[in-house]
């Protein structure tokens, strides 16, 4: 005859372990107690139960107690037991349902061991050997504990729970008591199989809603960023190519124009050209979730060299003090760059013909920037108090990296902007791709 194959073996094996542990657990093993969250979730009952259970709870271990006492005077009358040995099998038989809620596999172990003392000087023709409320109250702790239990440890307790039916019920009676054990058994663990099914799908529903309410809140956002997207193109794309159209233009409609004045037109439409390629690499991750990051080469601090000297070709009339580090880069030149750039911008626009200074020092643990402009030249109007997007943009960046900035008139009324950066920071934003 040959041996069953080796997978076959290896699953036996494994049942076996898996119900050597169960009854393991069934006789010796760690209880069930209330799982915490898991207790009376109707919003009534509960609020009931924690109005009276002060009183409920003294009401039922007296019932108990009145119970027991009434076991042991019907063990006492019809079996003839003394005073002291019906009150030790009365108590003991009854007690034990007070475990019921919070250790019913103990409260099963002990009412179990009483099957066996609890059939002392039965009379032979007796159809149930227990005394009436050891029976009830063994029902009780019987579905209590297939409520709560494992099914392996459930089939174990049902099956030791056959052991007394069977050596001191009579023949006739054995088969009806044993179906009804196993009946309260297999109630309970159908409850319990109910009530996990209904937790889960009630978990994977909670779990559809929370994705479904991500995927809408991400369908807003990209709704959102499509809408900005179209504004800008709508905007700013057009502004930007009819700046670039009418530079390019200009030395072909105006002859007369002197060669330096050419070269500033072709250098403003080259500007404005290559504003309208970031632009619509821009437009382009808005509009797409997928788009990938802008990963094209961003300035350094180095370069505010030349940003100085495009400002100064525009006309500003702009100076730079000292020598811009070269060894700064990463997040940290890339944000200084960024606030020479907007408050440049911002002394073009509100303190025309003004004078402008621009510093950038690096003593190794920080790095400064200050962009300070004179009093406004003629007639020009001062900005409206207030911070507008370019002081919030700047500020957020060095926020970003730890650092500080400060924005605010002048004492001699003009303006200034200056920040302190650290010098080492993590890579808070990725290198290359703008913040």
């Amino acid at each position: 005859m040959s041996e069953p194959p080796r997978s076959l073996r290896m699953v036996n094996e494994s049942l076996v372990r898996v119900s050597l542990r169960d009854l393991r657990r069934a006789l010796i093993g760690k209880d069930y107690p209330p799982v915490p969250g898991q207790g009376i979730r109707r919003p009534r009952l509960r609020r009931w139960w924690l109005r009276w259970r002060s009183l409920v709870v003294p009401l039922a271990v007296l019932g108990v107690l009145g119970l027991g006492a009434t076991a042991a005077q019907y063990l006492e009358d019809s079996r003839g037991q003394t005073d002291l040995v019906s009150t030790i099998i009365g108590y003991a038989t009854t007690l034990p349902i007070l475990l019921v809620f919070h250790r019913p596999l103990l409260a099963w172990r002990i009412s179990w061991v009483m099957l066996f003392v609890g059939v002392l000087d039965a009379k032979p023709g007796d159809s149930w050997p227990w005394n009436p409320t050891q029976i009830v109250f063994f029902l009780i702790i019987l579905l209590a504990l297939a409520l709560r239990a494992d099914t392996g440890v459930v089939a174990w307790a049902g099956a030791l729970t056959l052991i007394p039916v069977f050596l001191h019920v009579d023949s006739a009676n054995a088969w009806g008591v044993s179906v009804l054990f196993m009946l309260m058994l297999i109630l309970g663990n159908q409850i319990r199989r109910w009530r996990l099914s209904q937790h889960e799908l009630s978990e994977r529903l909670a779990e559809q809603e929370e994705q479904s309410q991500l995927e809408q809140a991400r369908r807003a956002v990209l709704e959102e960023r499509t809408r900005i997207a179209r504004e800008m193109h709508d905007v700013v794309a057009h502004h930007m190519s009819m700046i670039a159209v009418q530079a390019e233009t200009a030395p072909f409609r105006l002859p007369e124009l002197d060669d330096p004045v050419r070269h500033e037109f072709a250098s403003i439409a080259g500007s404005a050209r290559a504003a309208m390629v970031d632009m619509r690499r821009l437009l382009g991750v808005l509009r797409s979730e997928q788009a990938p990051a802008l990963t094209a080469p961003q300035p350094e601090l180095a370069e505010v060299t030349e940003l100085v000297e495009a400002a100064r070709r525009a006309g500003v009339p702009v100076t730079l003090h000292g020598t811009v580090p070269d060894d700064v880069d990463g997040p940290v030149g890339l944000t200084a760059y960024r606030i020479v750039q907007e408050a440049l911008a911002n002394a073009a626009r509100h303190a025309p013909g003004a004078a402008v200074r621009v510093a950038v020092t690096h003593d190794g643990e920080s790095v400064a920037v200050r962009v300070e402009n004179d009093t406004p030249a003629g007639d020009a109007v001062p900005p409206a108090p207030g911070e507008g997007h370019g002081i919030a943009g700047m500020r957020e960046r060095v926020t970003l990296l730890g650092g500080t900035l400060e924005a605010g008139p002048t004492v001699f009324g003009g303006y200034a902007v200056a920040a302190t950066l650290p010098a080492a920071v993590l890579d808070a934003v990725p290198e290359g791709q703008d913040a």
